[in-house]
């Protein structure tokens, strides 16, 4: 099933998502079609609280299936490590048509639990750590623009308002 995604304006995007507690069949079920909406909106990741689910789980494929082994599903993630800088131009599904340059961490490590509790570590580089920061940010309800200036921030919220003002958004 293919979700539709929550934008920037929906209150779930902008508060902490609960933790997974329970692993079973309906959270796999979630996560694929998570995959599936994910895919459906040409993304590279989704965190359950942009499909309207406040939940911490969220799913990863940024080489957007070439690679079936790159698929990863991250229960209850934790940032345990970061170090370097990267700047790229980043998006977000819940914010579509913007891209800004976001300064972040050019290798970061993960500690999540897979779909059936079971805890891994997963270390990313550039694209991927990018994506592990950004979904990880969405679980703790914070969005990309938290990271650009005051200025760019409140610009883009401008553009937004209008958009929503217009019934465009």
């Amino acid at each position: 099933m293919i979700y539709p995604i929550v934008k920037f304006g929906d209150p779930v995007l902008e508060r902490p998502a609960a933790a997974v507690k329970v692993f079973d069949d309906e959270l796999e079920k979630l996560v694929e079609d998570m995959f599936e909406s994910m895919y459906a909106a040409h993304g590279v990741g989704l965190a359950a609280p942009q499909i309207g689910i406040s939940k911490r789980l969220a799913v990863v494929d940024v080489t957007f299936k070439e690679d079936p082994n790159a698929k990863l599903v991250l229960v209850n993630p934790e940032i345990i490590h970061s170090e370097g800088r990267q700047s790229q131009n980043e998006g977000c599904l819940s914010i579509p048509e913007f891209r800004e340059p976001v300064a972040r961490p050019r290798r970061v490590t993960v500690r999540a639990q897979d779909v059936h509790g079971n805890l891994f570590e997963k270390t990313g580089e550039d694209l991927l750590a990018r994506a592990l920061l950004h979904e990880t940010d969405h679980l703790n309800g914070k969005l990309y623009i938290s990271h650009l200036s005051a200025l760019k921030r409140d610009l883009m919220k401008r553009k937004i308002r209008k958009l929503m003002k217009a019934g465009q958004w």
